[in-house]
């Protein structure tokens, strides 16, 4: 993501939520990045769904965040896993 686009959903984030505050995060990794993308989340647990044809899991955590900053990195950190779609 560029600074730009950072910097517009980290503003939108501040005017939609209060901090801290639970925010819902949703991700579909390709088969055979779960246990990777797991490892970033070790301490939470997941609501996992495995697509039809098996090619896709989605993950939908909820997470208490303490700023949109938070949230940001989150999705940065994330975005390590080739492949993955952030929603």
């Amino acid at each position: 993501m560029d600074k730009e686009r950072l910097d517009k959903f980290q503003e939108q984030l501040d005017q939609h939520h209060a901090w801290p505050s639970v925010y819902t995060f949703k991700f579909i990794v390709p088969a055979g990045q779960e246990t990777s993308f797991k490892e970033l989340f070790a301490n939470h647990t997941p609501q996992e769904k495995v697509s039809k044809n098996g090619n896709y899991t989605s993950f939908t955590y909820q997470m208490m965040m303490p700023s949109s900053q938070a949230v940001i990195d989150v999705y940065v950190m994330a975005s390590t896993i080739e492949g993955l779609i952030a929603l």
